[in-house]
């Protein structure tokens, strides 16, 4: 039996790995809220929980609806425009306000955020001229990579914060995460030159050729014209 989809049912449906992205935004001001309020502290079923705790819990979930809303769009081919343009938005933002609220809690060195962030304004910078170009750079596998260590990075070192006995761990998977990420953007710039540099080339090449056949065109009709020139010269003198 082909049990009929409702048109309720089809548009949740639809909007189900969108909805995921904005609630990722969402996430974000609580995610700095709980991490910046020190004195936060509360039990729930006889479990005390602090600041730390809550603001990992909440980066977590956030951090997991990135996978969700990804699968489920490519699952039910609901692949849209708005969540192609949120998504990585949506991952700058939690990323981003996590790390600048651990260099406010003194959990992390300011300089590793700011080049953390600062490849991440440029990679995005370099997908707009890109796209604005006609041509898209596609994420690699070392952007991928790097997502997963800040993921980890970022967990630890909130972690860490009640435990100190896993700053040292926290602290090789931030000096990883540099490494991704200045790995990841000399590979974002080399696949983004050579593309500009190709696509330079071939305007030169077609320019070039568009100006060789306007001198061939323009000496054809010089060698007509004095050809008709030559003709008419001869008629006269007969």
């Amino acid at each position: 039996m082909v049990v009929e989809q409702t048109p309720d049912r089809a548009s949740r449906r639809v909007n189900l790995p969108n909805f995921l992205t904005l609630t990722r935004i969402f996430f974000v001001p609580l995610l700095v809220a709980a991490l910046v309020q020190e004195q936060l502290q509360f039990e729930a079923w006889g479990i005390e929980i602090t600041n730390e705790w809550l603001a990992l819990a909440i980066f977590l979930v956030a951090a997991a609806t990135d996978l969700l809303d990804g699968y489920l769009a490519r699952r039910w081919g609901q692949v849209t425009t708005i969540g192609t343009l949120l998504d990585p938005i949506a991952d700058k933002l939690l990323i981003s306000a996590a790390l600048v609220s651990l260099v406010q809690v003194r959990a992390v060195p300011a300089w590793m955020v700011i080049l953390i962030i600062g490849r991440e304004f440029a990679v995005s910078g370099l997908r707009s001229i890109a796209a604005a170009e006609g041509y898209t750079i596609k994420a690699s596998e070392l952007g991928k990579t790097k997502m997963v260590a800040e993921v980890l990075a970022i967990s630890l070192i909130m972690a860490s914060i009640r435990h100190p006995e896993l700053q040292s761990w926290a602290h090789g998977l931030m000096w990883a995460v540099v490494i991704f990420a200045t790995a990841s953007a000399v590979d974002y710039f080399r696949k983004f030159w050579r593309r500009i540099d190709d696509r330079i080339k071939n305007r030169r090449r077609r320019e070039l050729l568009l100006l060789e056949r306007r001198r061939r065109r323009e000496a054809r009709a010089a060698m007509s014209q004095s050809g008709s020139g030559v003709g008419g010269v001869r008629g006269t003198i007969s």
